[in-house]
């Protein structure tokens, strides 16, 4: 092949390699996107519930439930400590839910958009009442609009959800 730099000009515009390349990468790009969003839904639970070990230990942010709670009221200081754990119950029920669905590929769509509007206000609040950095040192919105990006994906082929709408398999 040449690699003169015409030649990779007219690779790169050339609409049939294009279209080859996309079909085959556009699938496996989207289970990795799913299983990515769903495991980083699953480990910090994990972390929260105290898993790996308390806080403080390498790679432990939260260590127990105590820390989380108190980390979620940083973010929601317009409420009280008991109201605040009530949300970290929440967000913890949605993550683990969110994070389950899209690893197996069920309701990939509705995963997708939950997590979306659940990282987006997760992001401003760490904007707002942390750091206007915060949320992109943790890239909490790149995560957010991942989950968008996913969302509007118009089919996921290694999933339960296809497999559902396959009419082969009724």
């Amino acid at each position: 092949m040449n690699h003169e730099p015409e030649s990779m000009m007219h690779l790169l515009l050339n609409t049939d390699y294009n279209q080859k390349h996309m079909k085959s990468t556009y699938f496996i790009a989207q289970l990795l996107l799913r299983f990515s969003l769903g495991i980083g839904f699953l480990l910090p639970v994990l972390d929260r519930l105290g898993y790996f070990g308390k806080a403080g230990t390498q790679n432990v942010f939260w260590g127990d439930w105590t820390n989380f709670a108190a980390y979620t009221n940083l973010l929601m200081p317009y409420l009280n400590l008991q109201v605040a754990s009530f949300f970290s119950f929440v967000a913890t029920v949605m993550e683990v839910v969110f994070g389950i669905l899209l690893i197996i590929g069920y309701k990939i769509r509705l995963a997708a958009y939950g997590s979306f509007m659940l990282t987006l206000i997760f992001a401003f609040s760490m904007m707002f009442f942390l750091h206007f950095r915060a949320p992109f040192n943790s890239s909490v919105f790149v995560v957010s609009f991942s989950s968008l990006l996913l969302a509007s994906l118009p089919t996921f082929r290694w999933s339960v959800d296809a497999y559902i709408n396959n009419p082969t398999n009724r």
